[in-house]
């Protein structure tokens, strides 16, 4: 399946967009330090405005549309919209925009709609009709290019991006994995994603297990406090304004691009782009972030996030998570510090996502932490607990599914002669 192929080319090519984009803005604050007060607030509203005007359907992460996609039926002109060639350039365009603006965002969760419009374009002109079936492939493609991590991308696409997983699309989705793969190994080479990791198991087993209450725990209610603010930003706060118009969604954007301004340079930078960089330093060992980083790079993340603009969760989430696992680690100093520094990302990831086996199984993987795949699945599994005691509803999920519920609104008045729905007006 060629598709495959393309999905890995196109996530190497978008991370390598993004590492670019990271050097444009480090080139920018180097030539005026305080520009982000100007093109951080403009980008956002700019980026919002153009999205909802021409690329409707590109907001956001990318992971909810796919789920979105598995509910309405093919002849949903909302479904067509969001799967489209048009909105898959304009989310690659508007992500790597927004990241030379400063934008705490990831690819990760765009390059899993970007594959499902490639996997499913090749499905078209090659006479496949199973769709949800090439959705799958595409969104498991995505994450597995984009992290190097096969294993993972098969999971999250049974774990997230379907909940009824059918036995014959095991084939499909492994083959575009492999493919994939194979195409990040070939552009990319044999890489880890954060490296190696010197976390490991102690000879005695209780510093480990209370590692692992305690980053379950903590990760678990701040992860699920995240997705509960998202969640409430994304499908409650348009209601109490009564709904969105192009110009509103500009003027809060921008608002939250001014917050995102002032965080990061009241962090020195720290907190503008994806955060790889200090996820990397921290997990490693070999730099130390200040106790305020995990706070503000989830707050910076969730401004983000529920402006309208596109963008994923996964990287600063992974980079909060290791900014609240050095801060654990600096108040556990009789527990191992590379151990508690790995399953504070583990457990704030997966109370964000909701999704515990490929929370467990990408932080694995990217780190090359083979020897403590045990902690990281048990500390995954208590933090997911723990945070849908917060949350109710999985994020990706509870917005996909509004997605849904306003497609329906949506086409219903536009069958009834109402006109085009919100996004109309």
């Amino acid at each position: 399946m060629p598709a495959g192929l393309l999905a890995g080319v196109a996530a190497v090519l978008l991370a390598r967009g993004g590492d670019e984009a990271q050097v444009v803005l480090d080139h920018i604050l180097a030539w005026w330090p305080n520009a982000p007060l100007v093109m951080t607030p403009l980008g956002f509203a700019f980026s919002a405005y153009a999205t909802r005007r021409w690329f409707d359907g590109a907001q956001g992460s990318g992971i909810p549309q796919i789920i979105a996609c598995n509910v309405l039926p093919s002849t949903s002109k909302t479904r067509s919209n969001m799967v489209s060639v048009k909105v898959g350039i304009g989310k690659a365009v508007m992500l790597l925009f927004l990241l030379v603006c400063g934008a705490s965002i990831g690819r990760e969760g765009p390059t899993v709609q970007i594959a499902a419009v490639m996997m499913l374009l090749a499905g078209r002109i090659g006479g496949v009709r199973r769709e949800g079936a090439l959705l799958l492939a595409g969104g498991a493609a995505g994450i597995a290019g984009a992290f190097n991590t096969p294993i993972a991308g098969v999971v999250f696409a049974i774990e997230e991006l379907a909940r009824r997983y059918e036995a014959r699309t095991n084939g499909t989705v492994i083959l575009a994995v492999l493919l994939a793969g194979f195409a990040s190994l070939v552009l990319a080479g044999n890489y880890t994603y954060f490296g190696h990791s010197p976390a490991a198991l102690t000879h005695n087993a209780w510093p480990d297990v209370l590692a692992v209450i305690i980053c379950g725990i903590v990760g678990g209610a701040l992860g699920g406090t995240f997705s509960q603010l998202l969640v409430w930003g994304i499908v409650r706060l348009p209601r109490l304004w009564g709904g969105w118009s192009n110009i509103k969604i500009a003027v809060f954007a921008g608002i939250c691009g001014l917050v995102v301004a002032v965080i990061g340079l009241a962090t020195h930078d720290a907190t503008f782009g994806t955060g790889y960089d200090q996820a990397k330093g921290i997990i490693q060992l070999t730099s130390h972030m200040s106790w305020t980083y995990g706070p503000l790079k989830l707050i910076v993340t969730l401004l983000s996030s529920m402006c309208g603009i596109p963008g994923g969760l996964f990287a600063p989430s992974l980079s909060a998570g290791a900014g609240f696992g050095g801060t654990l680690a600096g108040m556990l100093p009789f527990l191992p510090s590379a151990t508690v520094v790995l399953l504070g990302v583990v457990g704030y990831f997966a109370g964000v996502v909701q999704s515990p086996l490929t929370a467990f199984v990408i932080v694995a993987e990217m780190t090359g932490s083979d020897q403590m795949v045990v902690p990281l699945m048990a500390t995954s599994l208590l933090a997911y607990a723990v945070s849908r005691m917060v949350c109710k509803h999985p994020v990706y999920h509870a917005i996909g599914y509004d997605m849904v519920r306003q497609a329906w609104k949506k086409e219903n008045l536009a069958a009834h002669g109402h006109g085009d729905g919100p996004a109309g007006h």
